[in-house]
């Protein structure tokens, strides 16, 4: 069942690969004047490649993770950068894109190519660095989802929700997108530096409060009195998603005669809540007399609590390793879908009904572990990290079950 759980979810993210889907794109987009490309996210090189393949440019800028640059593009200058909290990197490189693209022509294109990861890799922020890291900081530990961190972000920035479209003007805009986000809204993928801003500042306010962050008075003005954007120079078209994702899934699942059983394509929940709802659905095909895959794809979330290391990926696998404990017919995996979860480098993990036994074996509590949010390190001891390194792509996370023949 490891091996089954591997191939499905690798060939479902290689099957998300940006490269395919932006020639696509621009095969059916006619850019006029100067094209200047600017590429930001966890799949910023592998986008730029493909785009520099169909077009030809007059310089290009790509701004990607710490080690998601595999090489060298011609006339593109790369760049790599702080996530999920941004760093002095982010704006640097952002600075560069700014200096690129302030003084176009009417006649002019910006080729804008935006992955998941982005809204920390591009950044000219409207508060010190120090100040945006430390609100950034404290929205992952509480566990504010995307949406909720985006709509934030947007009214501290001088190049999301809609303003990098602005700063390009004259000039035109394409912008190709690949969405890590569920309800592909544009002005959150990113934090939509080329979208009409939907939320105000009273929007970041609710969600300020609700999460009790902490945020001095001075900047809390600039966010309810930020001005929301309308953009009219630009066209953005998405080109892959969770949906795509969990799709691929299914199909790879059934190559290998599993019954293929989709859960929900936009989970948006805490691990460990995500992670229950996949085990009550297990317990209904436990005693099925044929092979069962069960997919969910999504974003969830994790409140932390401790001082340990983990993901959310890690975190949703390993809170089920009690509910699996004594079956030796289920298998749990988790991955993100750009190989990263969390800040650590492992794309996900897995349990199945030994796991429990084998934390046990090394002297190490499961409650104790997910009380100190240090799944990596638990797993790490037993070898059920799955490991990837950088895909290319960004489309969320892609979570299986497999349930073979009952013993």
């Amino acid at each position: 069942m490891l091996s089954d759980a591997e191939k499905i979810c690798l060939k479902a993210i290689e099957s998300c690969l940006p490269d395919r889907a932006v020639k696509e794109a621009l095969g059916q987009k006619k850019l006029t004047g100067n094209i200047y490309l600017v590429a930001v996210g966890k799949a910023a090189f592998q986008m730029a490649r493909a785009a520099c393949e169909m077009v030809s440019i007059k310089r290009g800028i790509v701004i990607s993770k710490y080690g998601h640059i595999p090489g060298r593009i011609d006339k593109v200058e790369t760049y790599e950068a702080g996530h999920p909290v941004l760093d002095g990197n982010s704006l640097k490189a952002t600075a560069e894109v700014i200096k690129m693209c302030s003084h176009l022509k009417k006649e002019d294109t910006v080729l804008f190519l935006l992955s998941g990861g982005a809204s920390a890799l591009f950044e000219k922020p409207l508060v010190s660095l120090e100040e945006l890291q430390d609100i950034s900081d404290q929205m992952l530990k509480k566990g504010l989802n995307i949406t909720e961190i985006n709509t934030i972000r947007k009214k501290l920035s001088m190049v999301k929700g809609g303003r990098f479209a602005r700063l390009c003007k004259p000039a035109k805009v394409c912008s190709i997108i690949l969405s890590d986000v569920l309800s592909d809204r544009l002005d959150i993928i990113g934090s939509g530096p080329t979208a009409d801003d939907s939320s105000d500042g009273k929007d970041a306010l609710q969600i300020i409060e609700k999460y009790q962050l902490n945020i001095r008075e001075e900047t809390l003005d600039l966010i309810i009195g930020s001005e929301n954007i309308k953009v009219d120079n630009c066209d953005n078209i998405i080109i892959g998603s969770v949906k795509i994702l969990c799709r691929n899934a299914m199909k790879e699942a059934e190559k290998l005669a599993y019954k293929a059983i989709l859960i929900d394509d936009g989970i948006d929940c805490e691990a460990k809540d995500a992670g229950d709802l996949l085990y009550q659905n297990v317990r209904k095909h436990l005693s099925d007399k044929e092979k069962i895959a069960l997919i969910m794809g999504g974003e969830t979330t994790v409140k932390v609590k401790g001082k340990g290391l983990g993901g959310r990926n890690q975190e949703l696998v390993l809170s089920q390793a009690e509910h699996l404990s004594g079956l030796d017919n289920v298998l749990i995996m988790s991955l993100g879908s750009d190989g990263t979860d969390g800040p650590t480098d492992a794309a996900g993990a897995y349990v199945d009904g030994n796991t429990l036994t084998r934390l046990r074996e090394k002297g190490i509590s499961l409650a104790e572990t997910l009380k100190n949010n240090d799944s990596y390190h638990a797993l790490e001891k037993i070898d059920a990290l799955i490991k990837t390194g950088p895909t290319g792509t960004n489309v969320n996370d892609i979570t299986i079950a497999l349930i073979s023949f009952p013993s």
